[in-house]
């Protein structure tokens, strides 16, 4: 007489995972992609059900700034929780040092087995050579996956340096080749990279190539109203909108399919999913490109994780940076947060939203400009060095203001407050809290110079905003002004 049959409901197998196994991590990077092109963000098109469903049951960071809006800088400072200037990545085309304390590093020499998949941008040609790869057992990878890839040819590099080329649209294929890294190390916890080029252009042709009929699917549905009112004399939104959008939602449609195989795989509650990008896309709005600015256009990006730790539906509604997800996902594995990381992990303020916090992100800006930023809930003020260099000065000790935003009020940042009499005490809080972040940064002492006075007949500050703690402001540092 033969067995019965297993019953679906009754027996189904054990959870692969022992209580004594660290969860899986995997981080999902795309490239360029604003955060209002989510629906967790408010956005009516339904482009992203699956980000939008991690938003919702798992942990979604409200407020995400990028630490640098370049691609290299911001991708060094996601592969170790340092500032760019930290690293000495702090453009593009500079190499992350080989022997940088990197995530892979930490994971692995935690009993992870590591993986990176997709654009590197930290090392300086193709392929990458295995000393330039971050410490990551397996790779498959291009320095540059916008010169070795267009949307239907996906040329990679394995671990021999030879090429890969990945059948159909590319985030698919990448997404493919992520779901086969998973099903072979399944057995083993394991810390995966998945780094997309979408929504980013394609850069011979500045075009946002999407899948056949998407980009028709989008084109003149939508328009982030801060793109509607600055068109700006080389913007590109109203002719790349529709690709931008057409991608977006092929990406959302691939990590459907991601988490259909960790749960077709019973790996679903044992992995931790982090989605982000490296920073957003203002369309030539604000200068000649698509970022290097201090908008959130070009800062803001969509946050989300979920898995275990992060489960339950939580928000998190103070500004983190992307330079908080390296110490954030080390400390939800159990694994100790090097004090050489100069980001913090936010996992404290999951677990209690009335967790100490700074109230505040850092952003560091270079190529189109040598600037600083800081950004809370309501204020966004900026500073930059004309005499600098963008890409060869790292640093400079003299800056000037250069932008005011209040983020309640002008959420779109079309009204530039900086220099009006009555704003000037806001200012020089704003200005004395920047200059506490730099130093924290390892940056050089500077000086700001305040911006050239100016009134206006019906702008002024509620007295309120002087008399209490600017969002969780710690006063240590007096501005030196020059």
């Amino acid at each position: 007489m033969t067995d019965p049959l297993p019953d679906p409901l009754t027996d189904r197998p054990a959870p692969r995972r022992p209580a004594d196994r660290p969860p899986n991590v995997v981080v999902v990077l795309t490239d360029q992609q604003r955060w209002d092109t989510a629906g967790a963000h408010g956005n009516p098109l339904g482009l992203t059900p699956h980000y939008d469903r991690m938003a919702l049951t798992g942990t979604h960071a409200v407020q995400a700034i990028t630490s640098q809006p370049v691609c290299a800088p911001a991708r060094a400072a996601l592969q170790t929780g340092r500032y760019p200037t930290a690293t000495g990545c702090f453009r593009n085309g500079i190499p992350l040092p080989s022997d940088a304390p990197t995530l892979a590093r930490h994971f692995s020499a935690a009993g992870y087995t590591t993986g990176y998949i997709g654009k590197w941008h930290l090392a300086d040609h193709d392929p990458v050579p295995a000393g330039q790869r971050g410490g990551y057992d397996t790779w498959l990878g291009a320095n540059t996956l916008e010169f070795t890839s267009d949307a239907y040819r996906t040329v990679l590099y394995d671990d021999a340096e030879e090429p890969v080329l990945l059948p159909g649209y590319r985030s698919d294929a990448l997404f493919d080749a992520a779901i086969r890294y998973t099903a072979d190390h399944h057995r083993e916890p394991f810390f995966l990279f998945l780094s997309l080029i979408e929504p980013h252009h394609q850069n011979e042709v500045d075009a946002y190539p999407a899948p056949d009929g998407y980009a028709e699917r989008y084109q003149g549905r939508w328009m982030p109203p801060d793109l509607a009112a600055l068109p700006g004399d080389g913007g590109s939104a109203h002719r790349h909108m529709g690709g931008y959008l057409g991608q977006i939602r092929r990406v959302d449609e691939g990590l459907g399919r991601f988490f259909d195989a960790l749960r077709s795989m019973d790996l679903l509650d044992d992995t931790i999913v982090a989605y982000t990008s490296d920073h957003g896309n203002h369309f030539k709005t604000r200068n000649t490109e698509y970022k290097r600015s201090c908008h959130d256009g070009s800062l803001r990006v969509p946050l989300a994780l979920c898995g275990p730790g992060f489960d339950g539906g939580r928000r998190i509604d103070t500004p983190v940076s992307t330079l908080d997800l390296p110490p954030t996902l080390l400390d939800a594995a159990g694994i100790e947060v090097p004090a050489e990381m100069q980001g913090r992990s936010f996992l404290p303020l999951v677990r209690d939203p009335a967790a100490t916090w700074p109230g505040e992100a850092y952003v560091q800006v270079s190529e189109a400009e040598c600037g600083r930023t800081i950004r809370t809930s309501r204020w966004k003020y900026h500073v930059t060095a004309p005499a600098a260099d963008p890409w060869n000065h790292p640093t400079s000790d003299q800056y000037v203001e250069t932008a005011l935003y209040d983020l309640r009020h002008d959420p779109y940042e079309l009204d530039n407050l900086i220099g009006l009499a009555s704003h000037r005490e806001l200012a020089d809080a704003l200005c004395e809290r920047l200059l506490a972040r730099m130093s924290e940064a390892g940056e050089p002492p500077a000086t700001i110079t305040p911006a050239p006075s100016h009134t206006h007949p019906q702008r002024r500050v509620d007295p309120l905003v002087h008399s209490l703690p600017l969002e969780g402001a710690r006063f240590g540092h007096q501005p030196r002004r020059g």
